[in-house]
């Protein structure tokens, strides 16, 4: 009898854990993106919490936070500070996991954070006005040697801006002056402010038709643009993205890793998910755990290349 209750017991002590990894989630889910709401990688963790909600049957909201895409990084670092059980999920830019390690904020080094899926790639776009005097970027290279070019973008840290001045530098031109704005749209080029600008091609969709698309910085070509060739098109060293996935804490148990996933891949294969991305010119996808850490492998040996021809 005492050893069927030792052996009942022992049982009972091995299947606890068990059982309760199996009920994740049990509580109120966060999803943190550390961007103001109301852009792309927001409108899709919403979408992927509302999804996670009704799924799973608990609370799960977008948290916004501040400093997302070239850093400090304060949203990446409270995900990386919480307990790394599910509850608390990054959405976060290819600068989380690329650059957060690399500019000396303790949290973020090293890098605490195992992707659960890659879902979204920007549609930046390297864009000039309609009556500019050249139509690719051969010709912009051609007519920079001769002629000043003001280059417009969001900021020198930023991933986009590296690679179009890496691209320059490969095709053998400078720009010669370049100025970090709040908004990169029509005005912008309709006001002279600048020659050419590295944007997101939804800031310029009302005027697509009074711009040139001179390339698009991703994989694949945009929808919306399928005459503009890709950076990696035109320099297949630099063929480097800025994207956004999900990220959770390297010790979060496979079984929260795995549901967050399931919810993810289904949203982004919705009619909504594919709606958006005709809209806006985005690329929509899913990109499992295992490619995305390749992603990111094969990202950051890129980066160096960019960073290593902006830097000379």
């Amino acid at each position: 009898m005492r050893k069927f209750l030792a052996t009942g017991a022992a049982a009972l002590a091995m299947a606890l854990p068990l059982a309760a990894q199996a009920e994740y989630p049990e509580q109120p889910v966060e999803f943190v993106v550390p961007f103001p709401p109301g852009d792309l990688e927001d409108v899709l963790t919403r979408m992927i919490a509302e999804q996670f909600q009704e799924t799973y049957g608990v609370p799960a909201a977008v948290v916004n936070k501040p400093g997302g895409g070239g850093g400090p990084f304060p949203g990446a670092a409270e995900v990386a500070a919480a307990d790394p059980d599910g509850y608390t999920v990054g959405s976060f830019v290819i600068g989380v996991p690329l650059i957060g390690p690399e500019v000396g904020i303790p949290a973020l080094n090293p890098n605490p954070f195992d992707p659960v899926g890659i879902f979204l790639t920007y549609p930046f776009v390297i864009a000039t006005s309609g009556d500019a005097p050249y139509s690719s970027m051969e010709e912009l290279a051609a007519y920079a040697a001769d002629n000043d070019v003001a280059l417009g973008h969001f900021g020198s840290v930023l991933i986009p801006t590296q690679v179009t001045l890496a691209l320059a530098e490969t095709m053998g031109f400078d720009y010669a002056s370049d100025a970090a704005f709040d908004a990169l749209d029509c005005n912008t080029l309709a006001s002279g402010d600048a020659d050419v600008i590295n944007t997101t091609l939804q800031l310029i969709l009302p005027c697509l038709d009074q711009v040139k698309v001179l390339a698009s910085i991703g994989a694949e070509r945009i929808p919306l643009t399928p005459d503009a060739p890709t950076v990696g098109e035109l320099a297949p060293d630099l063929n480097i993205a800025l994207w956004n996935g999900l990220f959770v804490h390297k010790d979060t148990p496979a079984d929260a890793r795995e549901k967050i996933a399931a919810v993810a891949q289904e949203v982004v294969n919705s009619d909504a998910a594919k709606e958006l991305a005709a809209q806006t010119g985005a690329l929509i996808y899913w990109q499992d755990a295992d490619a995305s850490a390749a992603q990111i492998e094969q990202d950051a040996a890129t980066l160096g290349t960019v960073l290593e021809l902006i830097d000379n």
